[in-house]
């Protein structure tokens, strides 16, 4: 072949190709990130099979439920079987996630709606609190079956109490025998520390209390528990929880008097529980008293003034004379910063009590009343050691102020006295005491020669 002229030469060895294909794409952002979604990451490594008799089956509470009734139902009324079904049930069934479900049942024979009435589609039981005979000996026995299942599966112990709570505030919801019922087995399981008395919380509901449920209630429940106890260990229950006080609140806001709540509990066979408030009662009142007395003094108020109180407090509370010299004999000797020298606390503990001769003679027109205002002065002479001289000018500061008269001194000096410092007081008070009786026998004699 001939080229052209002026054509360029072609190497001969090395012929030209051209390519038909398409070149690549190049690879964008969004490529790359669907390639990334599309590469899942796979787990490997042993799997352990589970063994089928360390799973625990669950359920919803309506299975939960018909479970129980099944097997309540199967043990028939023996309250021995109805506890080891409870207590073998808790190692398959979920009691932790139903204990309300639970304890609805046991008591209430199913599940209760709001208010406490008993779902109408729902599975029930008879074997319940609520369809049991009402009387103690058969609460009792459900008492163990609630005992032994909590004492088995201890975290059932808060919702018990829930569940206990959440009943009392159902109360109009239940009949009148379902409610002697629940209450007689409260006051045992309270006796039997498996309930905590601030359950009774719940009694202070004001519809409860207005409708006079609460201290129905109460009455059944008072009377079980001091069966199984006594009135003392109720006490002591009542104190931990700060609830000594309140039992009055169990009635309408017109009606909370010491002497409504003894006639109400008295009547009903709780002498005991009725005496016990009384008592409470009187003890926060007499605090309240000195509380009083002692802030009428320190704003230097009329000793009418202050007499005239202590006098309706006394009859409003009912708080005997005797008892008041005491409150009254306390709050003089703290309303003064005491020396601490012994030669001069006698000199001071006179002038101070001169000035309140007074206030105390007010309170001792009865002889009890002087024994025990000599008894209390015993007391605090021995108990403030500056004052173990000063014992014998303060009686007789007090005879010639008429605060306190012959027979009590002679008395007290006989036999009356206490063991606090006897010896170092009779010693002080011989010689006055002498006196005293040839002074009682001249008029005496005085009074036969009139004669």
């Amino acid at each position: 072949m001939y080229r052209a002229a002026g054509a360029p030469a072609q190497s001969a060895s090395v012929p030209v190709v051209r390519s038909l294909r398409r070149p690549p794409p190049q690879a964008t952002g969004v490529s790359f990130m669907n390639n990334q979604k599309q590469q899942k990451p796979t787990l490997s490594g042993q799997r352990f099979k589970t063994r089928k008799r360390d799973e625990k089956e669950r359920f919803d509470p309506t299975q939960f439920q018909d479970c129980i009734i099944q097997g309540l139902t199967e043990t028939g009324t023996d309250l021995e079987a109805v506890a080891k079904f409870l207590d073998a049930s808790g190692a398959k069934l979920d009691y932790r996630r139903y204990a309300e479900t639970l304890f609805d049942i046991l008591v209430a024979g199913g599940m209760l709606a709001p208010g406490g009435t008993l779902a109408d589609d729902m599975m029930r039981t008879d074997v319940c609190v609520f369809a049991a005979q009402e009387d103690l000996e058969t609460m009792q026995a459900f008492a163990q079956v609630f005992n032994k299942l909590i004492r088995r599966y201890k975290y059932l112990e808060k919702g018990f109490e829930d569940e206990v709570k959440k009943l009392l505030l159902f109360l109009k919801g239940f009949s009148e025998s379902e409610r002697n019922k629940l209450a007689m087995l409260t006051g045992v399981l309270l006796a039997n520390g498996t309930l905590n008395a601030s359950i009774l919380n719940s009694l202070y509901n004001e519809n409860l209390v207005k409708e006079g449920v609460s201290a129905a209630f109460a009455v059944k429940l008072f009377k079980s528990w001091i069966n199984e106890k006594d009135i003392n260990a109720v006490a002591a229950s009542l104190r931990k929880v700060s609830m000594d006080n309140r039992l009055m609140e169990l009635f309408p806001a017109n009606k909370q008097s010491v002497e409504h709540f003894t006639k109400y509990f008295t009547e009903a066979g709780l002498k005991e529980l009725s005496e016990y408030v009384r008592n409470q009662q009187t003890i926060g009142a007499r605090k309240e008293l000195q509380k009083e007395l002692q802030e009428q003094m320190s704003r230097g108020d009329p000793f009418k003034d202050i007499i005239l109180y202590v006098k309706e407090e006394m009859k409003k509370n009912n708080i005997p004379e005797p008892v008041v010299i005491g409150i009254v004999w306390s709050s003089v000797m703290s309303t003064v910063e005491w020396n601490k020298k012994e030669e001069l606390v006698a000199e001071q503990a006179i002038k101070h009590l001169k000035q309140y001769s007074p206030l105390l003679a007010a309170f001792t027109t009865q002889g009890q009343s002087e024994l025990t205002l000599l008894l209390k002065i015993q007391e605090y002479c021995y108990d403030n050691i500056h004052f173990m001289k000063a014992f014998q000018k303060i009686v007789v500061l007090f005879y010639k102020a008429e605060v306190l008269s012959e027979e009590p001194i002679l008395k007290w000096y006989k036999d009356a006295h206490v063991a606090k410092g006897k010896s170092v007081f009779l010693e002080q008070m011989k010689k006055f005491v002498e006196w005293l009786k040839n002074a009682e026998e001249e008029s005496e004699s005085e009074a036969e020669e009139g004669d």
